[in-house]
């Protein structure tokens, strides 16, 4: 069965796992001994060069193995199967000279929603052999996204510079750094296979704008650095779409936007807080808008509201009786949201993504189509729920 996984990986079963993997070159060199080039074009017409080992050389000092103790047996990382060691492992990457090291909130934790703990000890493992530990700053489950902290006293830190995952294009050349079934210091290549993906997050809420690329990810990979030609981070690798449970040229990682939002406030509170709309809904099409008569051919289109939620309390209504279209079921009759404080709606996903930039507590004015009448609905919003059985609405 095809399923997302989270990649990080339990202690011990490197070794088992590590066989089934396919040999790398060291260094990233080619066959012959020579340097793997490859030449791109970068956004704007630019000609520059993807040269794997450059950014091998520059950015691998940066990145780090993180070794977690769970707690009892049987409660490790989410894809560890019950009964194996009490540990995780996964990757990270340093981010200041302060001793800041970004990393998955799933290498760090066990559980999800309501449930979900922190590890009892956190170890990180540098390139130059040095193994310290670590503090846990804060975590962020709705984004997958953990600030650790070490003393930086006799350490030589490489902070890796934070890109922008708003520029990042289909076709772009990135490079994966991490800990693939504890081989640390791995490197793997590929290009940006699709962006604005939606992955699963730790709370029942989806991840919006993930990158998804071909660059190989493993259990092990989670927590390490996606980067561009210009060994920028443009991404936290996190999980890969899978039917044999390996790398299958499918994975994703959280957008470094949606990171530094998150590293921001862990800083400065220890913890990330998220607006809460309250509702569940599907993208309109233009076909779509033609059979059901919507009086608008895109926006997001409410199928559930969250009772006594801050839609529920503004009036907005969710479609009752389901029809089919396409082979997909609909519930007719609901609201379309078409704008959020003036910016287009133009698929369900942009939703969470533009309600990010608000806080619980702000008040956000949305254009609202009920059949072929327009409105504008003042919603004041709620801080976002924490726990398994959320529905995944934004």
């Amino acid at each position: 069965m095809r399923s997302r996984r989270l990649m990080a990986t339990a202690l011990g079963a490197a070794a088992v796992a590590a066989a089934g993997c396919g040999d790398t070159e060291e260094d990233g060199a080619a066959g012959d001994g020579s340097p793997t080039r490859v030449e791109v074009v970068e956004q704007g017409g630019r000609k520059g060069t993807f040269d794997p080992n450059r950014i091998y050389r520059s950015d691998a000092p940066g990145v780090v193995t993180v070794i977690s103790i769970l707690g009892e047996r049987g409660s490790g990382p989410l894809d560890q199967p019950e009964g194996d060691p009490r540990g995780g492992l996964g990757s990270g990457f340093v981010i200041s000279e302060s001793g800041e090291i970004a990393t998955n909130a799933h290498v760090v934790t066990t559980g999800e929603g309501e449930k979900i703990q922190r590890a009892k000890q956190v170890f990180v493992k540098f390139e130059d052999g040095n193994e310290v530990p670590a503090k846990i700053v804060g975590f962020d489950p709705n984004s997958d996204v953990a600030l650790l902290k070490v003393d930086p006293d006799g350490l030589k830190l490489r902070p890796l510079p934070l890109g922008s995952s708003s520029t990042v294009a289909v076709g772009s050349s990135v490079a994966a750094i991490g800990s693939p079934f504890g081989e640390r210091g791995s490197l793997s290549i590929g290009i940006i296979s699709a962006i604005d993906r939606s992955i699963d997050s730790l709370t029942g809420f989806a991840i919006a704008g993930a990158l998804q690329t071909d660059a190989a990810i493993n259990q092990g990979n989670s927590g390490g650095p996606l980067v561009n030609a210009r060994g920028e981070v443009v991404g936290i690798n996190s999980q890969i779409r899978s039917e044999s449970g390996g790398s299958e040229g499918v994975g994703y990682a959280v957008p470094v936007d949606t990171v530094k939002r998150s590293l921001e406030q862990l800083r400065e509170d220890g913890k990330v807080s998220y607006a809460f709309i309250g509702v569940s809904t599907t993208t309109v099409f233009p076909q779509l808008a033609e059979r059901f008569d919507l009086g608008t051919d895109q926006g997001a289109w409410i199928q559930e509201v969250t009772p006594g939620g801050p839609a529920s309390k503004a009036g907005l209504k969710a479609g009752t009786k389901e029809e089919r279209f396409h082979a997909q079921p609909y519930r007719i009759g609901g609201d379309i949201i078409a704008k959020l404080d003036g910016r287009d709606i133009r698929q369900d996903s942009n939703l969470p993504e533009l309600l990010a930039r608000f806080k619980p507590g702000d008040e956000v004015k949305l254009e609202v189509f009920r059949g072929s009448d327009r409105r504008e609905v003042t919603v004041k919003l709620a801080e976002r729920p924490l726990r398994l059985d959320a529905p995944r609405r934004p």
